[in-house]
């Protein structure tokens, strides 16, 4: 699987396997089993692979499977993966996100109505400004913390392969 440069923050890949979607998932659950190297957890048809929580940082991603049975031939699932951040971290990213747009539209605002009643708009016209400034600092920090989770990344991707070959199942698609 190659990761691009683009801006992607929850990468995400999809394929078939020559594999009915039961045996996937107990795959993954006798797999959890024989090794500590990661957590794996199903819930229904979802997989959640996880670095174990002395390994972990602040960064550190988890792999989301999902494997869905092909209902035109129910010897063959699709696997749907998606790489995330821990989801609090991913939750406390996007309120401060939000906060930061509502912050910069409140501030825009304000310096627009100064700014039409002929009124002194340095100070909000600086917050607006600020708010751009806090936005790109975020996105920054979201692309080095990318980049720092991004060895685990390979590791969780290296997992979920290693499982599903060591049982010779081969991918159609």
């Amino acid at each position: 699987m190659e990761l691009s440069n683009e801006i992607v923050l929850r990468p995400r890949f999809k394929f078939n396997v020559n594999k009915d979607n039961a045996s996937l998932l107990s795959l993954f659950e006798a797999e959890s089993k024989k090794q500590s190297e990661f957590i794996v957890t199903r819930v229904d048809d979802h997989v959640f692979i996880k670095i174990p929580k002395e390994k972990q940082h602040f960064w550190s991603p988890q792999l989301h499977l999902e494997i869905n049975e092909d209902y035109d031939d129910t010897k063959t699932s699709m696997i749907y993966g998606l790489f995330g951040p821990n989801p609090t971290v991913w939750t406390m990213f996007m309120f401060l996100h939000f906060m930061v747009a509502g912050f910069f539209i409140g501030f825009a605002i304000w310096t627009y109505v100064n700014w039409t009643l002929k009124s002194d708009y340095a100070i909000q016209l600086f917050l607006t400004l600020m708010m751009i400034v806090i936005w790109i600092g975020l996105y920054f920090g979201g692309r080095i913390g990318k980049g720092a989770g991004m060895q685990q990344m390979r590791e969780l991707h290296h997992f979920m392969r290693d499982t599903l070959r060591n049982k010779d199942i081969h991918s159609i698609s």
